[in-house]
């Protein structure tokens, strides 16, 4: 089986230099994810309300995606990709060298996430671009598990500093940021998804509303999962920055496989039936959450169980995958597809610059934590519900083969 990848990977040489290219942006994001919420902590010592109302400047450029990437429309994806990640790197080395200057954090921040937010789609597209319409899910996959799998690398580094060294944020911060400048440098060796085709600016079609209230509800469920699970292990449990590079190192070694199965079983099973079952693995996971500690587990235990959904919850990103392939399904042109998931990304990021600062003024502070993930299992029903209502024309029996044009043979590299 290794050799027949290896084969696959060398008669592709666009897809290697674009898994090469995830890597880099997953080592970085995997320092990014296992040290800021511990960086906040130890630098500025703030409480849960202010840092759930942080989350609203950090998710602004998400919220603005489709703003940026259509303001980018004279130039192909991997262009946009190779500019995001200069931004991601650029926003880490800020962190990194910064004293503790609340301002300057936030400058910072905003810089990362504007990168982080405009590469996400492009990724989305770029992958799909390298398969065939039967193989989406597939090359989707395999972007997650390379993404998931620089995280080891990531986290293992934070370990490693944490743990040897000290909380020395500087090195940690300014060595994602060198790795996501690589990353930009391998972007721009890869040839353009269609050619030198100018995209479009912005893309909005009743056709694609499902599309849309999946993507809200995502938004509403991924952010109390970024804000809030992290900061329950930080402040309720006092879990140091180590424990999160080690969460994340077990759920990137498993991310691994898992994506890359996950990407076969959308292409097998179809979207509806993968987003149904994230949403009920998403009602467990909450209960876990908010309910770990009170239901009579020795002392000890209940840390074990939200290691468990955190990193379960960690895997189940990757269903994002299927909501990717269903939009490309039914996308009425190939153009149509990048404008369209710079949308998605913008309406879910438009009900995520709100969960935090609800849940952590109004939620948590009132009533307790446990609340605030038995509202995120609510939501999760909300997505079961609106997953059963997906189609795509192989529900409705038909043999398409929709490719979104991959120039894979015939433009130099470069692009």
């Amino acid at each position: 089986m290794r050799e027949a990848i290896g084969r696959r990977l060398r008669g592709n040489p666009q897809l290697v230099l674009f898994l090469l290219a995830v890597f880099a942006l997953g080592t970085c994001n995997g320092i990014f994810q296992t040290t800021y919420n511990n960086y906040l902590d130890d630098v500025f010592h703030i409480g849960a309300a202010t840092r759930g109302a942080l989350e609203f400047p950090r998710e602004l450029p998400g919220f603005l995606v489709a703003l940026f990437a259509g303001a980018l429309f004279f130039l192909v994806e991997n262009r946009v990709a190779a500019l995001a990640a200069a931004f991601t790197g650029m926003g880490m080395v800020g962190l990194g060298l910064i004293d503790a200057r609340w301002g300057w954090m936030l400058v910072f921040t905003i810089v990362w996430s504007i990168g982080q937010h405009v590469e996400m789609p492009m990724r989305s597209a770029i992958a799909m671009s390298l398969g065939s319409a039967r193989q989406h899910g597939r090359r989707l996959g395999q972007a997650s598990a390379a993404r998931v799998g620089a995280n080891v690398l990531g986290a293992l580094l934070v370990w490693l500093v944490i743990d040897y060294v000290g909380s020395n944020y500087t090195i940690t911060f300014v060595a994602g940021g060198v790795a996501a400048l690589l990353g930009a440098t391998v972007y721009l060796r890869l040839r353009p998804v269609h050619g030198q085709a100018r995209r479009a600016k912005l893309v909005i079609k009743r056709r694609y509303g499902l599309y849309y209230w999946l993507c809200a509800l995502f938004g509403a469920r991924k952010q109390v999962f970024i804000t809030f699970a992290p900061w329950v292990l930080v402040t309720i449990y006092g879990q140091p920055a180590s424990t999160f590079a080690k969460l994340w190192i077990v759920s990137s070694v498993l991310g691994v496989f898992f994506q890359q199965g996950l990407g076969d079983l959308i292409d097998r099973w179809g979207e509806r039936r993968v987003l149904m079952a994230d949403g009920g693995a998403l009602v467990l996971i909450c209960m876990g959450y908010a309910f770990a500690n009170r239901i009579g587990l020795p002392p000890g235990w209940p840390v074990w169980v939200l290691y468990g959904c955190y990193i379960m919850d960690q895997l189940l990103f990757g269903v994002e995958n299927a909501r990717s392939a269903y939009l490309a399904k039914i996308a009425d042109r190939p153009e149509d597809v990048s404008p369209s998931l710079s949308m998605g990304i913008t309406i879910n990021h438009a009900i995520s610059m709100m969960v935090p600062f609800i849940g952590g003024k109004y939620v948590w502070d009132r009533f307790g934590y446990e609340w605030v993930f038995v509202g995120a299992a609510a939501l999760s029903v909300m997505t079961i519900i609106a997953a059963s209502l997906v189609r795509t024309p192989r529900d409705g029996k038909e043999v398409v083969e929709r490719d979104v044009p991959s120039a894979v043979d015939d433009i130099p590299a470069g692009g």
